[in-house]
């Protein structure tokens, strides 16, 4: 199971791939639907890559109901922990 750490730079390297920004400047508290304006399409892009790199499974409703990208990353967390 990865660490907390390691989730969030696969979160945040899958975020700025996908939207075209430096993983600096993806932050636990940025929101992309406000700070980025994020679309569906790249939404499930984020999504699609994410299963890639971690081997899971995960739920559109994960992805649509995170507030922030830490969120996400509490999220994926419990997942790979084996939590619902």
């Amino acid at each position: 199971m990865p660490t907390r750490e390691e989730l969030a730079l696969v979160v945040r390297t899958a975020i700025s791939d996908v939207l075209g920004t430096e993983v600096e400047e993806v932050r636990e508290q940025t929101s992309l639907l406000v700070d980025y304006g994020i679309d569906s399409l790249e939404l499930m892009e984020i999504g699609a890559r994410l299963e890639r790199a971690l081997a899971l499974r995960i739920a559109v409703e994960d992805l649509t109901g995170a507030q922030s990208v830490g969120h996400a990353i509490d999220l994926l967390e419990a997942r790979t922990a084996g939590q619902p």
